[in-house]
């Protein structure tokens, strides 16, 4: 199940990791660090837009982001064929 929660401290998570601040993380996104600031606290999400965005940028599933799954490499369940 959806945790805004969850989400919101995977992203501060991979922020922090990579050195980025709120501010910079909102203009990739096109949105203020306010907003930023909203989801990593939980109290807000995102467009599938932007959270496709951030998985890009972070190299990160969607699944992951979303707790979905606990590991944030993508694609790595998914048959070859």
């Amino acid at each position: 199940m959806f945790s805004k929660q969850l989400f919101g401290q995977r992203i501060l998570e991979l922020r922090m990791q990579h050195n980025e601040t709120q501010t910079a993380l909102g203009k990739l996104l096109d949105v203020g660090k306010g907003h930023i600031s909203e989801i990593e606290r939980g109290n807000r999400t995102t467009s599938a837009e932007r959270i496709v965005l951030i998985c890009e940028h972070y190299k990160v599933s969607a699944d992951y982001l979303l707790g979905l799954s606990d590991d944030p490499i993508p694609g790595k369940d998914r048959e070859k064929p």
